[in-house]
C-alpha cells in the first residue's frame, strides 16, 4: 500500500531515510522546499489572515530547518548548508518572518537563523548580509509594531542574541560584522538636538544588537538572564575595540541603566513594617508580604547586574562612565532625597529608605560601586583626579557635560550631604519614639561597621590611634575578665547545658571574627617576604579611605553615649531594638584592628593589684650568680606579674561593663519582686526551645525525673502554644543581619542537650542550679488586679519555702487550668525597670492650681497618671522575660567574643 500511495502521489520512491543519507538528493528535497515556500509567500497577499496559508509557510520553514539540523549533524559534505550561504537564502525567509506577523512564523524563523548560527559553517556570523538580515528580523519583531511575542518565543530571540555575544567573545575579528561606528556624524550631531544627543537614539542603528539586549536586561528568569550575560560579553569586548569602547561612552548605556534602577526603586512602597503583616492597608506594606519580596529581589538583582557589569568591564572610561551616571541619577535624585526627606510622623517613611539603604550595602561587594555611595552619602572629601587627553576621555567628558546639564534643567536640591549626611541621619533616628526605626538604624549601623569598617572609622565613630607602646591585657587580668562577663550570665540562671551553649558561641564567633574583611589580612598566611596573600580589593577610585590602622573607641563618642542609653532601658525596650543593639555592640567589636579595652574592657593602664607579694629580685653580681639562672628568675617573675589578678571596684569598670552590672542587678531585682520568676522564665526557655526544634530537625529533650502531673499538664496548656508562635516570630523572623551565618546563635538552642547542671567546670566557678519542679501556687487572688510588691514577695516567699513533702507531690489535672490561669495573670502584670536599693525615688510634685477642691482632685488623678505614665514606661512580664534571655545570650556571646579575640589576635600577654 505503501507503494502504491506514494506512486499516486507522485513523490519519490526513495525512503526518507535513503533521501538524508544521499547528499544529492537531500540538497534536491531541501531546493524543492525552499521553492514552494517562496511560491507560498508570493501567492498570499496575508499571512496575518491566510490562516490555512500561514500553516503551511510555517510547515515549510520548520522543514528547512530540520534538514539544515540534520545535515550538520552529519559527515561532509554539506549542500544545504552552502546552498543557504551561496543563495542567502536567510534573506527572503528573514522577510517572510517579518511580514508576516504571525507569531508561529517568527518563531519558526528564528529557529532557522539559530540553526545556521550552529552550524559554525560557511562563517554566518561574520557575513554582514546575514547580521543585517537576521538584525532587521529581531529589530522589527520586538517593536512596537509587531505582534506581541510569547514568553517562549522571547526566551528564544534572546538566547539566539547571547549565543552571537558568545561567539563575538571568543573571536574578537567576528566584532566588525555586527557594530560599525559610521565615521563623520559630528558635524550631524552639532546639528541634533541636545536631548536626542543624551540619549543616544543617533547610535541604535550602529549596534542593534546591543539594544536588542538592554530592552530585555530587567525580564525575569532565562530572558533577563540571557540578556544580562550577553550585554557583560559585550561590555568585556570594549577592550579589545577602541571603536566600541568610545561608541559605548557615547551611547546611553549608562543613562538606561541608571534610569532603569531608579524606576525599580521607585516602585519600592514608602512605607513599610517589619514582619507584621497584620497591619498592611494599601500604603503601609509589610516586609514578609509577597509582593514586596518581589518588588524587593527584582531591584537587588538588577542592583547585582550593575555590579556585574563592572566587575567584567576592562575600559577605565567606560567604568568611570557608569560610575557617573550611577551617582548623578540614582544617588543624588532618588536615594538621597528619600533619606532627606525620610519622617516617623504618622507612619513616616523612615523605617523604608533605612531598610533598603542596608539591603544595598548587604547586597553589593563591588569596592568602587560601595566607595560610591559611601562617599556621597557620607560627605567624605573629593580628590583631584588626574586628567587624560585620550579621545575617549573627550568624549567621557562631553557625556559628563551633558549628563550634568539634563540633570540641571530638572531642578535645583536643596540640601546636599555636605549640610545633612548619613551620619546626622543616623543619630536622629536612634532618638526616635519608635522602636522600628531604631531597629533598622541599629541594623544599618551594623551593616557599615560589620562590611565596610574602614569607612565608620572617621565618620560615625570618634576613634583614635594606639600606638606600640599602650599596655596590654595580661593573663590574669583576662581570666577576671572572662570570669566576671561568665558570672552575670550565671546569675541569670537557667537549665541548659551552659558549657555546650557557650562551645557553640566559641564556633560562631571564630567564623565572624576570621571573614570580617578588616581582620582577614590579620589570619590570612603570610608570604616569605611578611606579606599576604590576600590582593587589596579596595575602591580603585580617588578619595577611597586609607589603610586601617590599628585604632581604639573614645569613650566619648556620640554614637558609643548612644548604645549605652538604649542598652540601660534594656528591659524596657522592644525584642527588635535589643536584638539589633545587641548585635551591633558585637559588630563593633568585630575588627581585628580595633582594641577593646577602655571602652568594652577595663583599661589595663589603669590596673590596680594587691600588695606586691612577689620576691625581690637578688641584685645580679658577676662572678657569683649563674647568667641563665638569673635570666630563667627574671622570666619566672614576669610570668607571676602578669598572672596576677587585678583588683576590680565600680569606679575601673568600662562603662559597657558598668551597664551590664546594672542590667543583672535588675535581674535580681526581678527575681525578688515577681512571683515565681525562676519557673516561669524557664517556660519561655522551654518554649522558645521548642519553637526552635520545630523548624529544625527534632532535638532529644532532657527527661525530668519525678515529673508531676501539672507539669506535664503545663506543658500542653495553651500558654505554651502562644509562646512558641511568639519564638517564631521574634527569632527566626527577626534575627539581626549582622550575627553569624551559621544555624546557632544566641536566640536558637539548636540541638542544645540540657542538663541540670548551670555554668561549671572551666570557667572558674560555678553556677547554682535552680529547681525545676512544679509546685501548686498558694493561694493567690486570681483577678485583673495585681497584687502589690509587698504581697508578691511575701507569695513568693512562702511559695518558695514548701517543704520537701509538698516539693515531690502532684497536682490533680482539676487545678492544672487553674495554676496556667495564674501563671498568665502574672505574665500580664505591669512592670517598669525596678530601683536599686540604694536609689530614692523622686516625689511628684503637685499642682497647685487655685481651683475647687473637686477640680483639683479630678486633675490630680488625671495628670498623676499622666505624669507616671510618662515617667517610667511599663510593659509586662512576658515582655521582661524575653529580654532577660535575650540578655542572657548576648552576655556569653561576648564572652565568647572576648576569648576568641584574645587567642586569634593575641590581645593577651603571658610574660
Amino acid at each position: 500500500m505503501d507503494f502504491w500511495s506514494r506512486l499516486i502521489a507522485g513523490t519519490s520512491l526513495a525512503s526518507p531515510k535513503a533521501t538524508a543519507n544521499n547528499p544529492e538528493k537531500r540538497l534536491a528535497r531541501f531546493k524543492q522546499e525552499y521553492n514552494r515556500l517562496l511560491s507560498l509567500w508570493r501567492s498570499s497577499t496575508n499571512l496575518s489572515r491566510d490562516y490555512e496559508a500561514a500553516e503551511k509557510v510555517r510547515e515549510s520553514i520548520q522543514e528547512l530547518t530540520s534538514i539544515l539540523s540534520d545535515e550538520s549533524r552529519r559527515p561532509l559534505p554539506h549542500p544545504c548548508i552552502t546552498f543557504a550561504a551561496s543563495k542567502q537564502i536567510y534573506i527572503p525567509i528573514g522577510k517572510v518572518a517579518t511580514t508576516s506577523y504571525d507569531e508561529p512564523i517568527i518563531r519558526e524563523g528564528v529557529a532557522f537563523f539559530a540553526t545556521l548560527i550552529d552550524s559554525e559553517e560557511e562563517d554566518f556570523v561574520e557575513n554582514e548580509n546575514f547580521s543585517n538580515s537576521l538584525m532587521n528580523l529581531l529589530v522589527r519583531i520586538t517593536s512596537g509594531n509587531s505582534v506581541p511575542l510569547g514568553s517562549d518565543t522571547e526566551v528564544e530571540l534572546v538566547e539566539l542574541s547571547f549565543n552571537i555575544t558568545t561567539k563575538i567573545r571568543l573571536d574578537p575579528e567576528i566584532l566588525p560584522a555586527w557594530f560599525s561606528a559610521h565615521e563623520g556624524r559630528n558635524d550631524e550631531e552639532g546639528l541634533a538636538d541636545a536631548h536626542e544627543k543624551f540619549t543616544g537614539k543617533t547610535h541604535k542603528e550602529d549596534f542593534p544588537l546591543f539594544y536588542l539586549l538592554i530592552d530585555f536586561i530587567h525580564h525575569e528568569g532565562r530572558t533577563g538572564d540571557f540578556a544580562r550575560t550577553g550585554l557583560l560579553y559585550i561590555i568585556e569586548a570594549a577592550s579589545n575595540s577602541a571603536a566600541l569602547e568610545q561608541w559605548i561612552v557615547e551611547s546611553d548605556l549608562a543613562t538606561l541603566m541608571a534610569t532603569g534602577l531608579g524606576a525599580l526603586y521607585s516602585q519600592l512602597s514608602r512605607k513599610l513594617v517589619i514582619d507584621y503583616p497584620l497591619i498592611t492597608t494599601h500604603e503601609i506594606v509589610s516586609s514578609t508580604s509577597d509582593d514586596f519580596q518581589g518588588h524587593m529581589e527584582t531591584f537587588l538583582s538588577h542592583l547585582m547586574f550593575w555590579q556585574d557589569v563592572l566587575n567584567h568591564c576592562k575600559s577605565v572610561e567606560v567604568k568611570s562612565t557608569l560610575l557617573e551616571h550611577f551617582q548623578v541619577i540614582f544617588l543624588q535624585q532618588l536615594l538621597y532625597p528619600s533619606l532627606l526627606e525620610s519622617s516617623d510622623v504618622d507612619g513616616g517613611s523612615s523605617v523604608a529608605v533605612l531598610t533598603y539603604l542596608r539591603r544595598i550595602l548587604e547586597a553589593l561587594d563591588h569596592p568602587d560601586m560601595i566607595h560610591l555611595i559611601l562617599h556621597y552619602l557620607l560627605a567624605l572629601p573629593d580628590t583631584v583626579k588626574n586628567a587624560s587627553s585620550s579621545k575617549i576621555s573627550a568624549a567621557r567628558k562631553r557625556k559628563s557635560m551633558d549628563l550634568a546639564t539634563m540633570m540641571a534643567t530638572q531642578g535645583d536640591l536643596t540640601s546636599t550631604p555636605a549640610l545633612f549626611n548619613l551620619v546626622d541621619l543616623i543619630q536622629g533616628n536612634l532618638q526616635s519614639q519608635s522602636h522600628q526605626t531604631v531597629s533598622v538604624t541599629l541594623q544599618l549601623v551594623s551593616t557599615i561597621l560589620r562590611r565596610h569598617h574602614r569607612y565608620a572609622v572617621t565618620t560615625l565613630l570618634w576613634t583614635s590611634q594606639t600606638v606600640p607602646e599602650k599596655p596590654q591585657r595580661t593573663i590574669g587580668a583576662h581570666e577576671s575578665e572572662m570570669e566576671f562577663i561568665l558570672s552575670l550570665a550565671g546569675d541569670i540562671g537557667g537549665d541548659y547545658d551552659f558549657d555546650e551553649l557557650y562551645d557553640n558561641h566559641i564556633k560562631d564567633c571564630m567564623g565572624i571574627l576570621e571573614s570580617h574583611p578588616c581582620s582577614i589580612t590579620l589570619v590570612a598566611p603570610r608570604l616569605p617576604g611578611g606579606t599576604s596573600k590576600l590582593t587589596n580589593l579596595h575602591a580603585t577610585t580617588p578619595g577611597a579611605p586609607r589603610e586601617i590602622q590599628s585604632h581604639t573607641l573614645r569613650v566619648e563618642d556620640p554614637m558609643f553615649k548612644t548604645l549605652l542609653g538604649i542598652l540601660e532601658t534594656f528591659f524596657i525596650n522592644s525584642i527588635e531594638v535589643n536584638l539589633s543593639l545587641t548585635g551591633t555592640i558585637i559588630d563593633l567589636a568585630t575588627c581585628g584592628y580595633m582594641r577593646i579595652d577602655g571602652w568594652l574592657l577595663p583599661d589595663p593602664s589603669k590596673y590596680v593589684y594587691e600588695d606586691d607579694d612577689l620576691e625581690t629580685p637578688a641584685p645580679f653580681i658577676p662572678g657569683f650568680v649563674d647568667p641563665m639562672e638569673a635570666e630563667e628568675k627574671a622570666q619566672l617573675r614576669e610570668l607571676k606579674k602578669a598572672r596576677r589578678t587585678p583588683k576590680w571596684s565600680e569606679s575601673q569598670l568600662s562603662p559597657f561593663l558598668q551597664k551590664l552590672n546594672l542590667l543583672c542587678s535588675q535581674v535580681r531585682s526581678y527575681r525578688e519582686e515577681i512571683p515565681r520568676f525562676e519557673e516561669i522564665l524557664q517556660q519561655r526557655r522551654d518554649a522558645f526551645q521548642a519553637a526552635s526544634s520545630a523548624t529544625t530537625a527534632p532535638t532529644p529533650i532532657r527527661q525530668v525525673q519525678q515529673r508531676t502531673s501539672l507539669e506535664s499538664n503545663r506543658s500542653a496548656s495553651p500558654p505554651l502554644n502562644a509562646f512558641d508562635a511568639l519564638a517564631q516570630r521574634i527569632f527566626p523572623e527577626l534575627a539581626t543581619p549582622s550575627r553569624s551565618r551559621s544555624p546557632r546563635g544566641r536566640s536558637s538552642h539548636d540541638g542544645q542537650r540540657r542538663s541540670s547542671g548551670g555554668i561549671s567546670g572551666g570557667y572558674g566557678y560555678d553556677t547554682p542550679t535552680m529547681s525545676r519542679n512544679n509546685l501548686p501556687p498558694p493561694q493567690f487572688p486570681m483577678g485583673t488586679e495585681s497584687p502589690s510588691r509587698g504581697s508578691s514577695r511575701a507569695i513568693s516567699a512562702h511559695y518558695m519555702d514548701g517543704t520537701e513533702e509538698s516539693r515531690t507531690r502532684g497536682v490533680p489535672v482539676s487545678q492544672a487550668a487553674a495554676f496556667a490561669a495564674v501563671d498568665q495573670s502574672i505574665l500580664a502584670r505591669k512592670v517598669g525597670i525596678p530601683a536599686l536599693k540604694h536609689e530614692v525615688q523622686p516625689v511628684p510634685f503637685p499642682k497647685l492650681d487655685a481651683d475647687t477642691p473637686e477640680t483639683q482632685t479630678k486633675a490630680g488623678s488625671e495628670t498623676g497618671v499622666e505624669d507616671v505614665a510618662e515617667e517610667r514606661k511599663l510593659v509586662s512580664v512576658s515582655h521582661v522575660l524575653t529580654n532577660v534571655i535575650v540578655l542572657q545570650e548576648f552576655l556569653l556571646e561576648l564572652a565568647a567574643l572576648v576569648q576568641v579575640r584574645a587567642g586569634l589576635f593575641k590581645e593577651v600577654r603571658f610574660v
